[in-house]
């Protein structure tokens, strides 16, 4: 049976939706329809963690020996803060370690996410949404680079959530975190790739 552990903050825990809604779950659904055994995702995250929030929950936290393979989706919550690229990009870093770390060492067992641009969602309706766009841009440029450095696989799925991020269908309650429906996207690119990587 395959290991699998997802970090992150609030979209890895599928905040507004039901657990199996959320795109660990729904990832594992897919490898499972494709004849991969895969065990239920070990998540390791929380609405509005920040990079050091996950470092720190993560020091508190007991890991299996190693996992098949890791998805790490971080930075929303220290953008939105206004925190600057130059604390993210260290503790990304660390971060993006450990993930080798628990992924055997291999780094082409872990997957990056790209993050979610919240500007473009109805939750933002009074923010300047050009603005965040452009900050969003940014923390995803180091993201991007980071996964590349370390040869970690990277999938982008900002650019097709800014499509429909303000529609109803792939938005929650909350008109901020995304629906069952949007994961169902990001879950078929990780799919994709850790189907590759099995």
């Amino acid at each position: 049976m395959y290991k699998y552990l997802a970090l992150g903050d609030s979209y890895t825990v599928g905040e507004q939706v039901p657990l199996f809604e959320s795109f660990p779950y729904q990832t594992v659904q897919l490898l499972r329809r494709k004849g991969l055994p895969v065990l239920a995702p070990e998540i390791v995250a929380k609405t509005g963690f920040t990079t050091d929030e996950l470092l720190h929950r993560m020091d508190e936290t007991v890991f299996l020996p190693s996992y098949d393979f890791v998805t790490l989706l971080i930075g929303v919550n220290n953008q939105y803060r206004g925190r600057g690229i130059d604390t993210f990009t260290p503790e990304l870093n660390t971060l993006a370690g450990k993930a080798i770390a628990f992924a055997g060492g291999q780094a082409q067992r872990v997957v990056m996410l790209s993050i979610p641009d919240w500007g473009v969602t109805p939750f933002a309706k009074e923010k300047d949404a050009g603005e965040i766009q452009r900050a969003i841009d940014g923390y995803n440029t180091v993201c991007e680079e980071t996964a590349k450095r370390l040869n970690m696989h990277f999938i982008n799925i900002t650019n097709r959530q800014r499509i429909h991020g303000h529609e109803e269908d792939y938005l929650a309650a909350d008109g901020l975190h995304p629906s069952g429906r949007e994961y169902a996207l990001w879950a078929e690119s990780v799919c994709d790739v850790v189907a590759k990587i099995l």
